[in-house]
Order: C-alpha cells, then sequence, then structure tokens
C-alpha cells in the first residue's frame, strides 16, 4: 500500500523517472554547445566593444541586440550541458577531427579595440559577418543531425537570426 501511495504521489507530482536518453546529452548536441558556447563568448566581446567605439546608432543598436541575444542563449547551452553532466569545454583537441571550434582571429577583439568611429563600424561588421556565417553553418550542422528538439529548436533560431543580421549588416556596409 506505501508503494502504491509514493507512486501515485510521484505521478501527482510529476516527478516521474524519465529514461536516460533525456538526463545526458547526446554526444553530437554536447559537441555543438561546446563549440557554440566560445563562439557565442567571442561574438558578446567583440560587439560589446560598439558601445563606445561605434560611431553608427543602427550598429550600436544591431551590437546590443547581438548581445542580449547570443547572452541568453549562452545561458540555455550551459544549462543543458551542466544538467547533463557535460563539461562546458571540450579538451583542446576534441573537436580537430570535424574543423576544431570556428572563432574569428583571437586578436580581432584587439584590433577593434584601438578603432573608433566609421572605421571601426567597418571592421566591427565584416569581421562580424563572418563570426556570424561561421555561427550559420554550424547551426545547420546540429539542426540536421541532433538529438534534443531544444537544441535542435536553437540551432534554427540561430540559423534564420545570424542569417538575417548578415543581411542587415551587408546593407549597412553598402553590400546588399
Amino acid at each position: 500500500m506505501r508503494l502504491l501511495v509514493l507512486l501515485l504521489a510521484f505521478m501527482v507530482s510529476g516527478c516521474t523517472a524519465q529514461p536516460d536518453t533525456v538526463l545526458r546529452g547526446d554526444p553530437l548536441d554536447v559537441m555543438f554547445l561546446q563549440m557554440m558556447l566560445p563562439h557565442h563568448e567571442q561574438g558578446v566581446a567583440m560587439v560589446a566593444l560598439a558601445g563606445e567605439r561605434a560611431q553608427d546608432d543602427e550598429v550600436r543598436m544591431l551590437a546590443a541586440a547581438i548581445a542580449s541575444t547570443q547572452k541568453t542563449e549562452a545561458d540555455a547551452m550551459r544549462g543543458w550541458l551542466t544538467s547533463w553532466g557535460e563539461p562546458l569545454t571540450a579538451p583542446p583537441d576534441a573537436h580537430t577531427g570535424h574543423g576544431g571550434v570556428r572563432r574569428s582571429d583571437p586578436e580581432e577583439v584587439g584590433r577593434l579595440a584601438a578603432l573608433h568611429g566609421r572605421a571601426f563600424d567597418e571592421r566591427l561588421l565584416d569581421v562580424m559577418i563572418a563570426h556570424q556565417d561561421d555561427a550559420v553553418q554550424m547551426a545547420r550542422w546540429e539542426a540536421g543531425s541532433g538529438a534534443h528538439r531544444e537544441v535542435r529548436e536553437l540551432a534554427d533560431r540561430i540559423d534564420r537570426s545570424r542569417t538575417a543580421q548578415i543581411a542587415m549588416m551587408r546593407k549597412f556596409l553598402g553590400r546588399g
């Protein structure tokens, strides 16, 4: 009788046992998140410079939107990896077999920090077009290969939003 009452209590509270596949991260999803997380962090660092260096208000607004979106997405990625018991970053050589973590030149933040005004705007837009294109490529791979619906949905949102951002940045540069 106690077992039946306990089982009923768990069912009513919504605390039911979940299959292991829900509690652990799929290796492909984990790889995507571990690659995308540092990519997002680098993007946020670059666009953060726009607040004091950008000349164009639209560039500053786009940079703020990118930072906000990518911080929110990074929080979700950290949450999934943590809940799955996975490290936030992979060992240094873990992703070399499939192209490594796609990042902009690590020295680019320093080069951007040295610029102001229109020179900063143009350089930031050029760098972020390439940076966001890398995100689109990784997201498309995950959207077609990932196991967890939520991670695939994030990848789809990344694909759509970064594609739109690239079009906007190209327009700002007179290339779109």
